[in-house]
């Protein structure tokens, strides 16, 4: 036996020796996955020619300009309305407007009547053109009838 291992040639390296025969093993496993390719995710063309493809619907604002005139009348209607002390919420608004740029350099001031009405005159039109967007595209794709 002595004699056999003299008669070999010396070790080739750590994974390798020339003492075994050349006969090559490969293992596998269900555990160990089978070498891949690196791939990058953006120049995948393998699916749809080559064009990104989801699920995502491209004109999900809906934009139809029925609902911005309706909402603006239903909502310019209503605020036009005298209620507060003989005036209404869109007379006060414009009238503001014209009293701030009376002095246009300027700017209007923090404590000054024109933001109220701003905030209040644009919060009321938004939830009316919101209210009217749900409203008018559930009725045009049959929500309310389920």
């Amino acid at each position: 036996m002595a004699a056999t291992m003299a008669s070999t040639t010396t070790i080739a390296g750590l994974a390798t020796s020339s003492l075994s025969p050349a006969k090559r093993t490969t293992l596998s496993s269900g555990f160990i996955r089978s070498p891949v390719t690196n791939r990058n995710p953006l120049k995948q063309s393998l699916t749809s020619g080559g064009r990104v493809t989801c699920s995502f619907q491209r004109d999900w604002l809906r934009k139809d300009l029925n609902v911005i005139g309706f909402g603006l009348i239903g909502w310019l209607a209503p605020s036009s309305i005298p209620l507060i002390n003989g005036n209404s919420l869109t007379g006060l608004f414009f009238n503001s407007i014209g009293e701030e740029l009376a002095h246009f350099p300027t700017p209007p001031a923090i404590a000054s009547s024109f933001w109220l009405w701003l905030i209040t005159w644009h919060l009321g039109l938004f939830i009316t053109l919101t209210f009217g967007q749900i409203g008018f595209k559930g009725r045009t794709e049959s929500y309310f009838d389920k």
